[in-house]
């Protein structure tokens, strides 16, 4: 057998110190060629990432941008691109910091209204993780946090700026999650009344009433305040409240028939 010097042959060596010595020398050279590359250059190369769904590239290049030309032109609209890569990434601190710092130093520039919107995207796409959007998981059990974030970010991109290009679908999300706003604290109401606090059942549900008109839960939370009262014995209340029910869904009467204690069969 022969002997492991043998094998080791002074020419491989001679070879493998050259193509060390190369890469070493090519690594130094693209280090000296970044080094000297201009906020057009780092820009470009961002963009050609994005292009690629290379978001972690990306957001490489354009936080290297934004450290060495913080004040060029292609700095500022790496601002806006950091937002929609950090929400891309499904990094939502960084996506909604980005968003605010945009706000908060470009009040007057004409793509404000963009950082808005991206910040109330953001928080809407946080409601469910995928596996939750797999097994289709009921999301009005859970305190709708992300969801009341989104919404103000889209309400205050509307107040702000009502004739923006993004309005339409903000306001088409907003409904949406208006609507998971209600059921929430008709969730919370039924809770209360499984349990016997009638008084925190009625409070959530009238809560519900008044700020979420039109939004499907509404109607359970009317039924929640008819019961509630009879529960606490405000029978004129109770009789009241069983008239508007009556006037906005006439054809169901018959839930309101105080025998069926139709809450307490309600997961």
């Amino acid at each position: 057998m022969r002997r492991l010097r043998d094998l080791v042959h002074p020419s491989r060596i001679l070879l493998l110190t050259l193509g060390i010595a190369l890469m070493a020398t090519g690594c130094r050279s693209h280090r000296a060629e970044d080094a000297k590359s201009g906020p057009e250059v780092i820009y470009a190369r961002a963009q050609k990432a994005m292009k690629n769904s290379s978001y972690a590239e990306a957001i490489k290049q354009l936080e290297a941008l934004q450290s060495r030309f913080p004040f060029s032109e292609p700095a500022r609209q790496a601002q806006l691109d950091l937002i929609y890569v950090y929400f891309k990434s499904r990094q939502v601190e960084p996506a909604v910091d980005a968003a605010d710092t945009f706000i908060r130093e470009n009040p007057t520039n004409p793509r404000v209204d963009y950082a808005y919107y991206m910040k109330g995207m953001v928080y809407f796409e946080r409601q469910a993780n995928a596996m939750e959007r797999f097994f289709n998981v009921d999301l009005s059990q859970r305190p709708p946090i992300n969801a009341r974030k989104s919404f103000e970010a889209f309400d205050e991109l509307i107040k702000k700026y009502p004739h923006s290009q993004y309005v339409g679908d903000a306001r088409q999300r907003m409904i949406f999650l208006r609507n998971r706003l209600a059921d929430f604290e008709l969730h919370v109401a039924l809770y209360y009344m499984r349990r016997g606090a009638y008084v925190g059942a009625l409070n959530r549900a009238r809560y519900c009433v008044e700020n979420y008109d039109g939004a499907p839960a509404v109607q359970g939370s009317m039924k929640v305040i008819v019961e509630a009262y009879r529960q606490l014995k405000m029978n004129d209340l109770a009789a009241d409240a069983a008239r508007v029910y009556a006037d906005n869904y006439p054809g169901n009467i018959g839930d309101l028939e105080p025998k069926k204690k139709w809450w307490k069969r309600i997961l």
